[in-house]
């Protein structure tokens, strides 16, 4: 059973809570029809309060714990962004309380850390796209000790609380989900869901589907094509035998969606125009541990295991692949067959 009475598992769940209630406050306020293509305005802002807003919490309730995240304060410090540090001072000022432009910015900073054998690191909105579109985004928060994920909470305010198999079918029916869901993780304690405005006792269990055909396994794609090499994603379905519709969605909620049982095979395949790119540490932290206590298994595209202590990338491991586990030798001889 989940031990919510721990402080860490406390801290997690209100932290990616309250961070997820703010960005949908940005998004309800800042995204209109009128809203042009390129203006990322209400991304960044929900992105610096989210971070500021979780530096702040992380403030009251460790203060010596390092957290390495996605933002620094540097460009909202200039004259040029007055008015944005200003909207998002008043974002997190409905959170906290002694919100100024200068303690904001101190909050952001607290994800300027280096790793360190204990530290959180932060996503503060994983699948900006998705955040602008409506569709699915997350808010990732994760506890990593010595090198590896001890716990690991996702906020999913467009997902549907975790339907098993069925939930691919909602999610390309373009449902979103009423009140969203949470997803925590802990070391040897399983992984669990439950509605995103819900209460500490009514977690659910999750568990990773049980389907070993390779011919049915049902892959989690991006809808982002600069995110993966979208040519080996399709020769690699090719030479799994894939024939099961694709799950097409943003952000790490591809994690939450697999260890609910609702896809088989997740990949981070290197894109073309990135040959060298490495993992960010936060936008696999959370994900993979929910993933992993819910059955499932995630490495490298070459089998290795994630090493989250080596700084703010996966630096010695190249893409992910995130499965069942059941399927896991049978995608990574696939992966190996095509030299991803």
């Amino acid at each position: 059973m989940l031990n919510t009475n721990t402080p860490e598992i406390k801290f997690a769940l209100h932290a990616v809570r309250q961070a997820s209630e703010l960005v949908q406050q940005v998004q309800a306020e800042m995204i209109s029809p009128a809203l042009t293509k390129d203006d990322r305005s209400p991304v960044t802002v929900a992105d610096f309060a989210a971070q500021a807003l979780v530096g702040y919490l992380l403030d009251q309730h460790f203060p010596n714990d390092p957290m390495v995240g996605e933002e620094d304060s540097a460009v909202l410090q200039t004259p040029e962004e007055k008015d944005t540090l200003a909207r998002i001072t008043d974002f997190v000022s409905r959170f906290t309380e002694g919100a100024t432009p200068e303690t904001v910015c101190n909050w952001i900073d607290r994800g300027s850390a280096e790793s360190a054998p204990r530290f959180w690191t932060l996503d503060p909105i994983d699948g900006t796209k998705g955040f602008l579109r409506g569709d699915q985004y997350a808010v990732a928060l994760a506890l990593v000790e010595n090198g590896k994920v001890q716990i690991g909470a996702l906020g999913c305010p467009q997902l549907p609380f975790p339907a098993g198999s069925t939930l691919a079918g909602v999610l390309r029916e373009g449902a979103g989900g009423e009140g969203g869901s949470i997803y925590i993780a802990a070391r040897g304690q399983g992984a669990w869901a439950a509605f995103l405005n819900g209460s500490n006792t009514d977690f659910t269990q999750i568990h990773v589907s049980t389907q070993a055909d390779p011919t049915q396994a049902r892959l989690m794609r991006s809808f982002e094509s600069g995110h993966t090499n979208v040519t080996k994603m399709d020769v690699f379905a090719e030479a799994l035998g894939v024939q099961a519709q694709a799950v097409r969605m943003d952000s790490q909620a591809k994690y939450a969606v697999l260890a609910s049982g609702g896809g088989e095979i997740y990949l981070r395949m290197l894109s073309k125009s990135r040959p060298d790119y490495r993992e960010k540490i936060w936008d696999q932290a959370a994900g993979s541990i929910i993933t992993e206590e819910a059955g499932g298994r995630v490495t490298d595209l070459h089998g290795q295991e994630l090493n989250f202590g080596l700084g703010r990338t996966l630096a010695n491991t190249r893409g992910i692949c995130a499965t069942n586990g059941i399927l896991h030798e049978q995608a990574l001889a696939a992966l190996k067959e095509i030299a991803a």
